[in-house]
């Protein structure tokens, strides 16, 4: 019997299981969406699925680069809880998935979930198992491939949790390791104040026209106030505007000016960002811990 794209769909829809697993349990039960249950339920897939909808918020992030330098990969795997983090089977199961990330430089985690791990197995196998091993839900969140071609790749980690590449039209690796551990710290939005969205600038823009209406000030004045905030603002969320964390007299724009280099591009990932509210604030101990 032929298997569908429906029938995977609706198996996916009762399970929760990866997509190659549902086609698989599928194609050995010739289409009997029951049996193919009981088979993943036999095999441990839909118990692993069961967990799927905890959040995992902790886990690690993970930095591979290729011996000659050209090319970064990072990649980010989350758990429930940071005891299982420092498990040797999770640590592994990550380091097993940064080597392959390499290997394979995926251009995003839907053609990274399509690999296969070295002994064969799918990557929703794979985590199924460390699933059953930990007894919590693992999740492959995010990988992303850097090719330097003629820049240069700079690298930088705070413990386990936050990672950046960044890449850069010349200078060298030491300089594009300083922007990386800038870009820990202070977490820019982007590049450059072309980069940002103009729904981002107006949304600003209109806090501070109310706010500057409350002063009561002349128009003229307003005008200038608005300016001077706007202006304040964009250099705070953009990598070349923000003043740069080991000299602070100096901006990141105006320190890769000086070394003849720009930056192309970056990549920074920190554990469970956007998944939940966290206490702990590691971007400010990246700071602290740079100004110390």
């Amino acid at each position: 019997m032929a298997i569908t794209a429906l029938m995977v769909k609706e198996l996916r829809g009762r399970t929760g299981a990866g997509m190659m697993d549902c086609k698989k349990a599928l194609s050995e039960t010739n289409g009997d969406m029951e049996a193919a249950i009981d088979l993943m339920r036999t095999s441990g897939a839909a118990k692993a699925a069961k967990k799927s909808g905890r959040i995992a918020a902790e886990g690690l992030v993970k930095v591979n680069v290729s011996a000659d330098g050209k090319t970064a990969t990072i990649l980010e795997v989350n758990s429930e809880t940071d005891f299982v983090t420092k498990g040797d089977v999770f640590i592994g199961f990550v380091d097993a998935l940064g080597d392959l990330a390499l290997k394979t430089t995926p251009a995003n985690i839907e053609a990274f979930l399509m690999q296969t791990m070295e002994n064969g197995d799918s990557l929703e196998k794979a985590r199924e198992d460390i699933v059953a091993s930990t007894g919590e839900n693992v999740t492959i969140r995010r990988v992303t491939t850097v090719h330097a071609n003629d820049g240069v790749i700079g690298v930088y980690k705070h413990g386990e949790r936050i990672a950046v590449l960044t890449l850069l039209d010349g200078g060298d690796e030491d300089l594009a390791k300083d922007i990386a551990m800038h870009i820990a710290a202070s977490k820019p939005e982007c590049i450059s104040a072309d980069e940002l969205s103009a729904d981002i600038l107006e949304r600003e823009k209109a806090i501070f026209v109310e706010q500057a209406k409350e002063s009561g000030k002349p128009d003229n004045i307003i005008e200038k106030m608005i300016g001077g905030r706007m202006k304040k603002f964009i250099n705070e969320v953009t990598l070349s505007g923000q003043a740069f964390v080991k000299d602070p007299d100096t901006t990141v724009g105006a320190l890769v000016k000086s070394k003849g280099a720009t930056i192309k591009s970056f990549v920074r990932f920190e554990v469970g960002d956007g998944i939940e509210k966290k206490e702990e604030n590691f971007a400010d101990e990246v700071m602290a811990q740079v100004k110390g």
